[in-house]
């Protein structure tokens, strides 16, 4: 792009000068450093330089009046960034549209300023910057025989610069292209519907002006259908209806402005932009279009992000409830249950403990202290205030039931406004806590019993929205559980019990929850051979959200940690550092080695290698995923030394390519004394092995 913008080099050179007044005043004057990288104080100022560079003469009241519609140009941007930055709203183009107009509005009749004829005699300017081979290529792409539609867009394209020519289309388009497959068929629809609708409305009947189309309507599908929104196939929809109302917007416009000899330019672009995206600020579900929730600058980046964390962050502030029980349990009745979780109270599960042999009781089970579950602890299944208690219901015999105390002894625990969850058939008698007390997670509160409507012992769990006995029953998962149908059990994550399925908590290994404990002020040091040495340390950010940030080569790579499971969020920087090759291993690990499942996870596709599959990937993901990267890893236990603990952690990444699997690297993970030894992984073809080095600083 930046050779392309020096195709006029005056135009390329002001543009240049344009960006580092900008970014030196925004960092003269203390601007957020971040929003400076990213241009946002910048881009504008960039537009004013080019267009400046292209229509007026270099002097020297050029160059002053230069500097200070730059500066007013920065001034601008941070007044409307603050003016709809309130809104979640962009303020786009609108600075360089104002500080134009009012340029335009100085140098008529100015003569200290006079305009040029450059972007007219274009041509002539090239032999700035090349030789006459350079300038006989471009001629002949000029005078090339091509679709008066095709040379329309590539013109459109070029115009985006300030820009008249087919050769400095292409080359955008070709850039374009290859950074974001999603903004170029955003593009070509932006310009199709742009087409097809004054071929209807016959608005231009000499055809669309490429100014018109490059500042407007490709800029407007582009930010409507996959930069401000994640792309899909309901933002596409919106982008193809926001080109006409933009149409209108610049036809309306155009009468105004056109008193004053004033060119719309990109206002119409900007107007749009705003008010549609206010207008699904307002709404809960507009189409279904969802707006960018974390802006990666990079609509395919923006996508499998969001897809990503949909589906591995969706419950990250859930309340976490475990299993009310210590061991492996069964569950009698599930929800929906054919016994008594019917109608209102159908969102319950019941638990008892069996044998082998699927028993539920030892000798004949004639007395309620045969049944293995008989006097077992119930546990707290989250931190909560004990709401209610009821402990006055004898046992019954086995056999009979008491309906007129139809629970049984109960108690009732609020955890949240409107989250709380209620066990019944309690042992009389048993309760270790009282009303008002608070409870921790797992906390000891009663014992299981035969109370109530319970014509043998079992545990009874629902949650529900009010703290009363009989309240209404609704859905809500556990967190972790081990589950097993009397098999190879595997860990299920917010998820709900299966009726006959056996269940069990999970279990954390000290020396894994050790091991991955990262708290602020850690610091490693990793060291491999053939790679340079990287110094890690952990920070969290103004979010409370930790990462690990590496000294050497500037990644970082955020992460959450719970009592069942580590897991990275997300990865910023080189992806050739050690940081990133942990960042693959150590994925997703469950901190616990009992049973020896495989945690699964997705990466987000972003992360795969760029090629023709990847890139046809990229146009289709608004509407169909065929490509997945799959992620997979198993503890597994090297010495239970209570003094010497290790554990080894076995992790591959396999990329899916519609039913066909094939695993793309390998990694593993040592873990000794607690520590986090050393990982590998597999980079062109050889395995190299990190050490880890924790370090005091």
């Amino acid at each position: 792009m930046l050779i392309v913008s020096f195709f006029n080099p005056y135009a390329g050179i002001t543009g240049l000068i344009a960006v580092i007044m900008a970014l030196l005043l925004a960092n003269f004057t203390g601007l957020n450093k971040a929003d400076t990288a990213n241009g946002i104080y910048s881009y504008n100022a960039l537009i004013i330089g080019i267009g400046l560079g292209t229509v007026y003469h270099f002097s020297a009241a050029f160059w002053i009046l230069l500097l200070i519609i730059v500066i007013f140009s920065v001034v601008l941007s941070v007044v409307f960034q603050r003016l709809l930055g309130k809104y979640g709203l962009p303020f786009l183009t609108i600075p360089f549209v104002l500080c134009f107009w009012l340029i335009l509005l100085l140098t008529q009749g100015n003569t200290a300023i006079d305009f040029s004829f450059r972007n007219i005699y274009w041509i002539n300017d090239l032999y700035a910057v090349g030789n006459y081979q350079l300038v006989r290529f471009i001629m002949f792409m000029e005078n090339i025989k091509i679709p008066s539609l095709v040379s329309t867009f590539f013109r459109a394209m070029s115009s985006l610069y300030f820009q008249n020519n087919i050769l400095a289309g292409m080359i955008i388009a070709a850039g374009i292209f290859i950074h974001s497959r999603i903004i170029f068929s955003l593009i070509v629809i932006g310009f199709i519907t742009a087409y097809g609708f004054n071929q209807v409305v016959m608005a231009h009947p000499e055809g669309m002006n490429y100014y018109l189309m490059g500042g407007n309507f490709i800029l407007v599908s582009v930010a409507i259908g996959g930069f401000f929104t994640v792309p899909s196939k309901h933002s596409y929809l919106w982008a193809i209806i926001s080109v006409p109302i933009t149409f209108l917007i610049f036809m309306g416009m155009g009468k105004i402005t056109g008193q004053w000899s004033l060119p719309v330019y990109s206002m119409p672009f900007s107007i749009t932009v705003i008010c549609i995206l206010y207008f699904f600020t307002l709404k809960s579900q507009i189409g279904r279009v969802v707006l960018t929730p974390l802006q990666f600058y990079s609509p395919e980046k923006n996508l499998y992000s969001f897809l990503s964390n949909k589906e591995r962050l969706m419950n990250v502030n859930t309340i976490r409830l475990q299993l009310p029980f210590i061991g492996e349990w069964m569950v009698s009745q599930g929800y929906d249950g054919n016994i008594t979780h019917k109608g209102e109270w159908s969102k319950a599960l019941d638990f008892i403990i069996v044998d082998n042999e699927l028993k539920t009781y030892e000798q004949f089970g004639a007395h309620p202290e045969n049944f293995y579950c008989y006097g077992k602890p119930v546990l707290a299944p989250a931190d909560g205030l004990v709401q209610f208690i009821e402990d006055f219901v004898e046992d019954n015999e086995i056999g009979r039931i008491n309906q007129e105390k139809n629970w049984g002894n109960s108690i009732v625990i609020k955890h949240a406004e409107g989250l709380f969850t209620k066990m019944s058939h309690l042992k009389k008698n048993s309760f270790k806590v009282k009303a008002g007390d608070y409870v921790r997670q797992g906390d000891i509160v009663a014992a299981c019993g035969n109370s109530g409507r319970s014509p043998e012992p079992h545990l009874h769990f629902q949650v529900q929205t009010t703290p009363h006995i009989g309240s209404k029953t609704f859905a809500y998962p556990f967190s972790y559980f081990i589950s097993s149908n009397h098999g190879v059990g595997i860990i299920s994550e917010f998820s709900v019990p299966a009726e006959t399925f056996i269940v069990s908590n999970v279990v954390a290994d000290p020396s894994l929850r050790a091991a991955f404990e990262f708290l602020p002020g850690y610091n490693m040091q990793v060291k491999a051979a053939g790679m340079p040495d990287e110094h890690w340390e952990v920070f969290t950010d103004a979010f409370n959200q930790s990462y690990i940030y590496c000294h050497i080569t500037k990644a970082f790579a955020y992460f959450k940690k719970n009592e069942e499971v580590f897991y990275f969020t997300g990865f910023e920087g080189n992806r050739n550092s050690l940081l990133y090759y942990f960042y693959l291993a150590a994925y997703k690990i469950y901190l616990s080695t009992t049973p020896a499942v495989v945690a699964q996870d997705k990466f987000p596709l972003q992360l795969g290698k760029n090629n023709i599959f990847k890139w046809l990937q990229d146009i289709l993901a608004p509407f169909y995923i065929f490509s997945r990267l799959h992620y997979e890893s198993i503890n597994k236990i090297v010495s239970n030394d209570f003094l010497n603990p290790a554990v080894a952690i076995e992790s591959k990444q396999v990329r899916q390519f519609m039913s066909v699997r094939r695993q793309t690297n390998q990694f593993s993970i040592e873990i000794k004394n607690n520590q986090i030894n050393s990982f590998s992984f597999i980079k062109n073809n050889q395995e190299i092995k990190a050490l880890c080095i924790p370090k005091e600083y």
